[in-house]
């Protein structure tokens, strides 16, 4: 099994303005490489990165003040650039929106990796970094299996580092009996076939006054200056936090559920189709609430734990009765469900008993 385990850096003064220096020179390299792949496909060559990897060589020769970034460091940056490339290709082959790879800005550039374990290693409460030095690290928890790779990453100038591992050993989960489906919503996050509802905490919501405050302080401020700088990282922290809030909220959630039950079945919602369609404020509460995010933390932690995860498909999981079977179609505007049948209930938790029904059918249970 892979995992990650990610921990805080506290890295010195000059240790800290060596890897900006870094990630400047690899944001400035990795915009070379793709405006060498753009002019290369005017002329009609394909370069690839390979191609780009060989020259590397040769341009630490001609750019001296590439030779203090880490070989390996650099090479990563090129395996950005051809996956950026890779996965435009893809969209292109599946009529997606191309999405062609762009220049990165230098405030968006903002980690660096050492593809391989001989690039770092850990030495009594400290990792050493090649090229860097000894940076001390926050260990909250063990490291399991083989470290991989390290990526370093500044984040609203906090350091982290993010440890890549093999043949992590299985985590031990309760034993679990229970069966459960998951209604997504906005009201509520989450409505679960036991009746339980779960608030939506609506951590943008929440923020959305200070961070558009501070957007209007940003916009006043010079470009270049030193008082723009600190409004911006004042930016950065705001949305940092809402980040953590979510992430925080969701791991813990998706944590008790895969405790608790055995089988569970959730919507296949195809979230960026309905961000799309629907109206701005709908749109910015169905991005705040992050369901996509959610159930990808739900599906993993399913498959680490052996749980059974199972995606129904979404359509007429409300509108149909989950006793006779018969359409019962509803507004937005209604929120209890009722059937000829006599089922009179919440809308979200009847919804949930069906998206639980159709999940043990996909399943083969009774």
């Amino acid at each position: 099994m892979r995992r990650s385990y990610q921990y805080r850096l506290y890295p010195k003064k000059g240790q800290s303005v060596l890897l900006l220096k870094w990630m400047s020179l690899c944001c400035e390299l990795y915009n070379a490489a793709i405006e060498e792949r753009r002019e290369a496909y005017k002329k009609g060559i394909s370069i690839k990165r390979f191609d780009q990897t060989y020259q590397l060589p040769e341009t630490k020769k001609i750019r001296e003040d590439l030779a203090i970034v880490n070989s390996q460091v650099l090479q990563d940056v090129l395996v950005r650039v051809d996956r950026a490339f890779q996965n435009f290709f893809r969209r292109v082959k599946n009529k997606e929106k191309p999405g062609y790879p762009r220049f990165k800005a230098r405030d968006r550039y903002n980690s660096l990796t050492w593809p391989q374990n001989i690039g770092f290693r850990f030495v009594d409460n400290k990792v050493r970094l090649s090229g860097i030095g000894d940076l001390r690290i926050k260990m909250h928890r063990p490291i399991d299996g083989k470290a991989k790779t390290a990526t370093v990453k500044v984040v609203a100038n906090k350091w982290f580092i993010s440890i890549s591992c093999d043949d992590v050993h299985e985590r031990e989960y309760p034993t679990a009996y229970n069966e459960i489906g998951i209604d997504m919503g906005l009201t509520s996050f989450a409505t679960l076939s036991n009746g339980e509802k779960v608030d939506n905490p609506r951590w943008f919501r929440k923020a959305e006054e200070n961070i558009a405050k501070c957007h209007r302080i940003l916009s006043l401020k010079k470009r270049g200056s030193s008082r723009r700088y600190k409004t911006k990282q004042r930016l950065n922290t705001l949305y940092a936090k809402v980040t953590n809030q979510r992430k925080d909220f969701q791991h813990k959630l998706a944590h008790r559920l895969v405790c608790e039950n055995k089988l569970i079945a959730v919507e296949a919602l195809n979230t960026k189709k309905m961000i799309e369609s629907g109206n701005h404020g709908l749109s910015k509460s169905i991005q705040d609430a992050a369901w996509g995010k959610f159930l990808m933390i739900l599906s993993c932690k399913a498959e680490e734990a052996g749980r059974r995860f199972v995606k129904v498909c979404a359509k007429g999981t409300t509108s149909t009765c989950n006793s006779c079977g018969k359409e019962n179609k509803l507004s937005l505007s209604q929120r209890y469900y009722s059937c000829s049948c006599g089922v009179f209930m919440d809308r979200d938790i009847h919804a949930s008993y069906n998206i639980l029904r159709l999940g043990r059918s996909l399943q083969g249970l009774s």
